[in-house]
Parts: C-alpha cells; structure tokens; sequence
C-alpha cells in the first residue's frame, strides 16, 4: 500500500490586479505526518518553494474563510466548488494563488483514503497499526470471559 498521496494542479498566480500568470503546483501527502499537506510551487526562474500547513485548515477553507498566520484560505463564492483563494503571508510579503475547488477535493478525497479524516493520530502512532488494534482486540475478548 502507498504512504503518499501526490497531485500536480495549476493554479494562477494573482501578482497584482493587472498581472497574473498560470503555474504549476505539486500537492503531496505523506501518511507519516498525517495532518499536513504540502504544496511545491514552481514559480518562473526561481528555485520551487514549498509550504505545509493543515490538511483540515485546506478542507475547512473549501467552504468558507478560514486561517489564521500564514496561510488563509477562502472560496470565491457561495456556490459549491467555486474557486478557492490561497493567501501565504510571510512578514510583510505575500502571495495570492486561486485555483479551482474540484482539484483540491479529489486531492483531499484520496488523503482521506489513505487517512481518514480524523484518524491522523492513530496514523502517526505505530503502536496503533491494525496488527496491534487487532491484538488488543483479541487479548480483550479472551480476559472478557
């Protein structure tokens, strides 16, 4: 079974009101640090920068404005799967990416597969492999009588 989910979308780069351009952006998921997603942004004649934030922060900000810090995260309107803002703040510089819903929910359904949402932590803990919740399963219903 694979411990990592990887997609590549496009997305725009809004430089400014007058200036934006298209580029491409690697999304990675790695079962081994279950609550981050990672974006690798290919940004013209510079070397790719890559961020991690919360895989739930990305899928809370599918449906409305959420984010706190570095990383905001908002659709573009009320309709469902419309158009999803990216702001990433560091200091006083910025970026604005948009890119569209669709991507990011079949994206985030495959992570989902790999690690329910809600089960990071077990996913993180080794002691809680399925040979080990089977374990104590089984070590349950022999003391149970």
């Amino acid at each position: 079974m694979r411990d990592t989910v990887q997609a590549e979308v496009t997305m725009t780069f809004l430089v400014s009101e007058e200036l934006s351009f298209r580029i491409p952006v690697d999304l990675g998921y790695d079962k081994a640090d279950p609550y981050a997603v990672r974006f690798t942004f290919h940004l013209p004649g510079d070397a790719p920068v890559s961020w991690a934030f919360a895989r739930e922060l990305l899928l809370d900000g599918l449906c409305g404005p959420i984010g706190e810090g570095d990383v905001h995260i908002c659709p573009t309107g009320p309709d469902e799967l419309s158009d999803v803002l990216i702001r990433l703040q560091v200091g006083v510089e910025g970026a604005l990416f948009r890119v569209g819903a669709a991507p990011l929910v079949a994206f985030l359904d495959r992570t989902d597969r790999l690690v329910p949402f809600g089960c990071e932590e077990e996913a993180s803990d080794p002691a809680c492999s399925l040979d080990a919740v089977l374990d104590r399963i089984l070590a349950g219903d022999r003391y149970a009588g």
